[in-house]
């Protein structure tokens, strides 16, 4: 591996658009992101399911199963 061409590996901050910050590894010193662990809804727990049983049935009818 050349050296030379390999990018400096820092240990930055993220900071996420809900003010969340926290380190992590990477090229970057400073990086900037719009949902974290601790505002996506899959980790929150706020997650909506949407409701596709319409969709099954309407398929069912079509083919005849």
């Amino acid at each position: 591996m050349q050296e030379a061409i390999q990018p400096k590996y820092h240990i930055g901050k993220v900071t996420c658009a809900c003010g969340n910050t926290f380190e992590s590894g990477s090229v970057k010193q400073e990086l900037r992101v719009e949902i974290c662990s601790n505002c996506h809804p899959f980790f929150t727990g706020k997650q909506k399911f949407v409701d596709a049983g319409g969709r099954v049935d309407k398929f069912k009818k079509k083919y005849g199963i």
